[in-house]
């Protein structure tokens, strides 16, 4: 295969591309895989990459198609761990203040801010594997059997981590505090 691009829309581009994919697809969604640890968004990510060769104007400056591939998809990998990051950080993080009229007491809202600060400190004690599962159960709302096949673990191991945690954070946050 020759090294640049054919223009937009042109059969040589397509047959291009489609040659592409089926040399590197396979290597293009284990990268993506083993920095999102996740098959799904691995393959959703490799769709989005050959998506964006599919719809660029110019090409020219592309002189290795495999190199542009990797690095969009690493591009894309880090976008997708920072859009991650932030939901996680978003769940613990304490509503924003509350409208006039819908206030909390000041009591039920401090009470609250300590207990996701608990939560955090619990979370931050477990084992990294126990800490994993448990938000992508609880706070993401995944399925035990898409967190058993991202993390590489049977369901039950899952079901043991997230039981693990769940009870770890109650004893924590009803721990009662020392001066």
């Amino acid at each position: 295969m020759d090294n640049t691009v054919a223009g937009p829309g042109s059969p040589a581009r397509a047959a291009q591309i489609d040659q592409l994919y089926r040399e590197h697809h396979r290597a293009l969604v284990g990268f993506l895989h083993s920095r999102l640890g996740s098959n799904a968004d691995a393959q959703e990510l490799a769709q989005e990459v050959y998506l964006r060769l599919l719809t660029m104007d110019d090409t020219s400056q592309i002189t290795s198609p495999k190199a542009f591939l990797f690095r969009v998809a690493a591009n894309l990998s880090v976008d997708r761990l920072r859009m991650r990051a932030v939901r996680t950080h978003a769940a613990l993080e304490p509503p924003p203040e509350a409208q006039p009229h819908e206030s909390p007491i000041p009591e039920q809202h401090a009470t609250a801010i300590e207990q996701v600060r608990g939560l955090r400190a619990a979370l931050a004690e477990l084992p990294p594997k126990t800490s994993k599962a448990f938000v992508m159960y609880a706070i993401e709302g995944r399925e035990f059997s898409a967190i058993a096949q991202d993390m590489k673990l049977s369901e039950r191991m899952v079901r043991y981590h997230v039981t693990n945690a769940l009870a770890y954070c109650r004893e924590r946050c009803n721990r009662p505090e020392t001066i």
